[in-house]
């Protein structure tokens, strides 16, 4: 997961909610990454937060060099999807040591409410370095300019995929680190986040259509359940919004709408109810100081 000022409490919750479900939560390990613009003091701050709330946490924090996107960055549909910090997801394979061969990536903005071994656990067949739950009902097109689907050469690169592409949101991963690596999978997400910013304007949405580009047509299918993912509502409004049918394991609150601030401004949707018990920095006794610091 990533480690901010502005996401601390959602983190936390998060990290909360998989070690209460967890069958055995001491086997759990936990790699937080934190942007290398952060000043130390602030820095030290959200260690002290995290130690606050999980004394024992078997966790590392590691440091992202937000230099490597910053001119990689175009404006999108919401200011949050353009921090750098969000495309750290992109350099987990040069972020976390070797010795991790895989891993879970995570949102800041969820609650898992299974046990997360059976996701990390993902049968990832004989290649793909990617599983996440798919979306075929969506409107894949959508997810691109015309720009990008009028070009002569860009829409080719779905053409050799194991199967047709399909949506899928990158805020629940399961990456195998070894593939990835001798895929040289972070260059291909580079390689489109370049023509985005210097040839032609592809995409409208942060991190993700680098995502859909490279990896589209060759996810690894995980059951629904593991991401009911919109409950924040869309990029704009943020409105309030049901979870879609069938079991739930993780409850996930993309866009605009977090639950914290909602809850905060007394206007929370139904469903932030479910998030409130797993929030450390605003339960009774809490320290409000501590989220302020950390700020």
């Amino acid at each position: 997961m990533t480690l901010d000022g502005t996401y601390l409490r959602g983190s936390l919750a998060g990290v909360l909610s998989v070690l209460r479900h967890a069958a055995c939560p001491e086997s759990i390990a936990f790699h937080f990454v934190a942007s290398s613009a952060s000043p130390p003091r602030r820095l030290a701050r959200l260690r002290a937060a995290l130690a606050a709330a999980f004394p024992t946490l078997p966790a590392a924090i590691h440091r992202f060099d937000a230099r490597l996107v910053r001119g990689r960055i175009s404006s999108s549909v919401r200011r949050a999807l353009d921090q750098p910090l969000n495309y750290a997801r992109i350099y987990l394979a040069d972020i976390l040591p070797p010795t991790v061969p895989r891993v879970l990536y995570l949102d800041s903005d969820l609650l898992v409410v299974d046990d997360v071994a059976l996701l990390w656990a993902t049968d990832l067949g004989p290649r793909a370095a990617l599983a996440a739950p798919e979306y075929c009902n969506a409107n894949f097109t959508s997810y691109f300019t015309d720009a990008f689907w009028h070009h002569p050469a860009y829409p080719a690169v779905f053409a050799n995929r194991s199967r047709a592409p399909c949506y899928f949101n990158t805020g629940v991963m399961v990456i195998d680190l070894d593939r990835w690596r001798a895929g040289d999978y972070t260059a291909k997400l580079e390689y489109w986040m370049d023509v985005q910013k210097q040839e032609a304007r592809i995409y409208e949405l942060g991190s993700l259509p680098p995502f859909l580009l490279v990896f589209a047509g060759d996810v690894k299918a995980v059951q629904h359940r593991w991401n009911q993912h919109g409950l924040g509502g869309d990029n704009v409004a943020g409105q309030c919004r049901e979870l879609h049918p069938g079991p739930v394991s993780l409850l996930h609150w993309s866009g605009k709408g977090k639950p914290w601030l909602r809850l905060d401004a007394g206007r929370p949707c139904p469903l932030d109810a479910l998030w409130a018990p797993y929030d450390l920095l605003r339960r009774q006794g809490a320290r409000d100081d501590l989220l302020a610091a950390a700020a």
